[in-house]
Protein backbone atom coordinates (compact mmCIF):
# COMPACT_ATOMS: atom_id res chain seq x y z
CA UNK A 1 0.00 0.00 0.00
CA UNK A 2 1.26 3.46 -0.98
CA UNK A 3 -0.61 6.75 0.41
CA UNK A 4 0.53 9.84 0.77
CA UNK A 5 0.75 11.69 3.59
CA UNK A 6 -1.26 14.92 3.95
CA UNK A 7 0.04 18.43 4.44
CA UNK A 8 -0.85 20.52 7.32
CA UNK A 9 -2.92 22.79 5.00
CA UNK A 10 -5.01 19.89 3.79
CA UNK A 11 -5.99 18.89 6.94
CA UNK A 12 -7.08 21.94 7.81
CA UNK A 13 -5.12 22.91 10.99
CA UNK A 14 -6.54 26.27 12.87
CA UNK A 15 -4.53 28.64 14.55
CA UNK A 16 -4.26 29.18 17.97
CA UNK A 17 -7.32 32.04 18.13
CA UNK A 18 -9.64 29.93 16.25
CA UNK A 19 -9.26 26.96 19.03
CA UNK A 20 -9.75 29.54 21.65
CA UNK A 21 -12.90 29.93 19.79
CA UNK A 22 -14.13 26.81 19.69
CA UNK A 23 -16.87 25.13 22.18
CA UNK A 24 -15.84 24.60 25.15
CA UNK A 25 -14.97 20.47 25.71
CA UNK A 26 -15.74 20.30 29.18
CA UNK A 27 -12.84 19.11 30.19
CA UNK A 28 -9.76 20.83 32.20
CA UNK A 29 -6.50 18.96 32.99
CA UNK A 30 -5.03 19.52 36.50
CA UNK A 31 -1.52 18.25 36.53
CA UNK A 32 -0.28 17.79 40.43
CA UNK A 33 3.69 18.57 40.42
CA UNK A 34 4.73 17.12 37.39
CA UNK A 35 8.49 17.72 37.42
CA UNK A 36 9.44 17.55 33.95
CA UNK A 37 9.06 20.45 31.95
CA UNK A 38 8.90 18.00 28.34
CA UNK A 39 6.21 16.05 30.28
CA UNK A 40 3.91 19.43 30.90
CA UNK A 41 5.28 19.82 27.16
CA UNK A 42 3.48 16.86 25.83
CA UNK A 43 0.21 17.64 28.29
CA UNK A 44 0.05 20.92 26.30
CA UNK A 45 0.31 19.43 22.57
CA UNK A 46 -2.13 16.49 24.30
CA UNK A 47 -4.34 19.08 25.48
CA UNK A 48 -4.81 21.04 22.46
CA UNK A 49 -4.98 17.55 20.41
CA UNK A 50 -8.10 16.85 22.06
CA UNK A 51 -9.27 20.58 23.29
CA UNK A 52 -9.14 20.51 26.47
CA UNK A 53 -10.54 24.12 27.78
CA UNK A 54 -7.85 24.68 29.86
CA UNK A 55 -4.38 23.12 31.80
CA UNK A 56 -3.96 23.96 35.75
CA UNK A 57 -0.12 23.74 36.38
CA UNK A 58 0.11 23.27 39.99
CA UNK A 59 2.96 23.26 42.22
CA UNK A 60 6.03 22.30 41.52
CA UNK A 61 4.93 22.11 37.90
CA UNK A 62 7.41 23.99 35.04
CA UNK A 63 5.61 26.63 33.53
CA UNK A 64 5.77 28.48 30.35
CA UNK A 65 7.48 30.45 28.90
CA UNK A 66 9.92 27.75 29.13
CA UNK A 67 12.07 26.09 26.22
CA UNK A 68 11.97 22.43 26.91
CA UNK A 69 7.93 23.21 27.61
CA UNK A 70 7.93 24.51 23.49
CA UNK A 71 10.36 21.95 22.18
CA UNK A 72 7.27 19.17 23.38
CA UNK A 73 4.59 21.12 23.18
CA UNK A 74 5.55 22.87 19.53
CA UNK A 75 2.91 25.75 20.14
CA UNK A 76 0.56 24.59 21.76
CA UNK A 77 1.19 26.51 25.04
CA UNK A 78 0.11 29.39 23.29
CA UNK A 79 -3.56 27.74 22.34
CA UNK A 80 -4.17 25.69 25.44
CA UNK A 81 -5.41 28.48 28.44
CA UNK A 82 -2.98 27.98 31.32
CA UNK A 83 -2.67 29.21 35.02
CA UNK A 84 -0.61 28.19 37.86
CA UNK A 85 -1.80 27.57 41.43
CA UNK A 86 0.35 26.98 44.26
CA UNK A 87 -2.15 24.43 45.94
CA UNK A 88 -3.75 21.37 43.84
CA UNK A 89 -6.35 20.35 46.76
CA UNK A 90 -7.52 24.18 47.00
CA UNK A 91 -7.68 24.14 43.29
CA UNK A 92 -9.80 20.75 42.83
CA UNK A 93 -12.38 21.83 45.77
CA UNK A 94 -12.35 25.39 43.92
CA UNK A 95 -13.57 23.19 40.14
CA UNK A 96 -15.67 21.65 42.53
CA UNK A 97 -17.65 24.18 43.49
CA UNK A 98 -17.66 25.75 39.78
CA UNK A 99 -19.24 22.38 39.21
CA UNK A 100 -16.53 20.27 37.39
CA UNK A 101 -16.58 16.59 38.82
CA UNK A 102 -12.66 15.63 39.88
CA UNK A 103 -11.33 12.61 38.59
CA UNK A 104 -7.64 11.34 39.64
CA UNK A 105 -5.95 8.79 37.34
CA UNK A 106 -4.64 7.01 39.70
CA UNK A 107 -4.95 3.30 40.97
CA UNK A 108 -6.63 2.60 44.03
CA UNK A 109 -8.18 0.17 45.72
CA UNK A 110 -11.79 1.72 44.40
CA UNK A 111 -10.60 2.82 40.70
CA UNK A 112 -12.82 2.18 37.53
CA UNK A 113 -10.99 0.76 34.89
CA UNK A 114 -11.13 3.58 32.05
CA UNK A 115 -12.52 0.63 29.44
CA UNK A 116 -15.49 0.38 31.97
CA UNK A 117 -16.15 4.64 32.62
CA UNK A 118 -18.45 5.75 30.59
CA UNK A 119 -18.30 9.91 30.94
CA UNK A 120 -21.60 11.98 30.87
CA UNK A 121 -22.05 13.89 27.93
CA UNK A 122 -23.37 16.52 30.41
CA UNK A 123 -20.42 17.21 33.17
CA UNK A 124 -17.70 18.65 33.31
CA UNK A 125 -14.54 16.81 34.15
CA UNK A 126 -11.57 18.25 35.78
CA UNK A 127 -9.08 15.30 34.96
CA UNK A 128 -5.83 15.06 37.73
CA UNK A 129 -2.94 13.64 36.92
CA UNK A 130 -0.05 13.23 39.27
CA UNK A 131 4.23 13.42 39.42
CA UNK A 132 6.47 11.03 38.19
CA UNK A 133 7.34 9.27 41.37
CA UNK A 134 4.69 9.48 43.41
CA UNK A 135 1.58 9.93 41.37
CA UNK A 136 -1.51 12.21 42.29
CA UNK A 137 -1.00 12.89 46.10
CA UNK A 138 -3.13 11.13 48.40
CA UNK A 139 -4.63 14.07 49.49
CA UNK A 140 -5.55 14.85 46.26
CA UNK A 141 -7.07 11.57 45.53
CA UNK A 142 -9.21 11.77 48.69
CA UNK A 143 -11.13 14.84 47.49
CA UNK A 144 -11.61 13.74 44.20
CA UNK A 145 -15.28 12.11 43.34
CA UNK A 146 -13.44 8.52 41.68
CA UNK A 147 -10.08 7.55 40.30
CA UNK A 148 -10.16 6.01 36.91
CA UNK A 149 -7.39 3.48 36.27
CA UNK A 150 -5.45 2.35 33.07
CA UNK A 151 -6.08 -1.44 32.57
CA UNK A 152 -2.62 -2.89 32.07
CA UNK A 153 -1.28 -6.14 31.10
CA UNK A 154 2.51 -5.96 31.74
CA UNK A 155 5.11 -6.30 35.05
CA UNK A 156 5.49 -2.27 35.87
CA UNK A 157 1.47 -1.07 36.22
CA UNK A 158 2.48 2.46 35.28
CA UNK A 159 3.04 5.01 32.83
CA UNK A 160 4.84 7.91 31.80
CA UNK A 161 2.49 10.80 32.88
CA UNK A 162 2.40 12.39 29.59
CA UNK A 163 1.75 9.39 27.92
CA UNK A 164 -1.47 8.14 31.14
CA UNK A 165 -2.90 11.73 30.34
CA UNK A 166 -2.72 11.05 26.40
CA UNK A 167 -4.72 7.23 27.09
CA UNK A 168 -7.00 8.77 29.30
CA UNK A 169 -8.01 11.73 27.42
CA UNK A 170 -8.74 10.12 24.89
CA UNK A 171 -10.32 7.79 26.31
CA UNK A 172 -12.78 10.91 27.52
CA UNK A 173 -13.13 12.92 24.10
CA UNK A 174 -14.05 9.58 22.29
CA UNK A 175 -17.20 8.47 24.75
CA UNK A 176 -18.57 11.29 26.02
CA UNK A 177 -17.41 14.39 23.45
CA UNK A 178 -16.83 13.34 20.15
CA UNK A 179 -20.02 14.41 18.34
CA UNK A 180 -21.62 16.15 21.35
CA UNK A 181 -19.41 19.58 22.19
Amino acid sequence: MSDRKLTGAEMGRIDADQYKALPPSGIVLVLDNIRSAHNVGSAFRTADAFKADKIWLCGICAQPPSAEIHKSALGAEFSVPWEHRPDTLALIRELRGQGYIPVAAEQTGNSVKLNNFIPSKEARYALVFGNEVDGVAQEVVDECDFCVEIPQRGTKHSMNVSVALGVVLWEFARRAFSANR
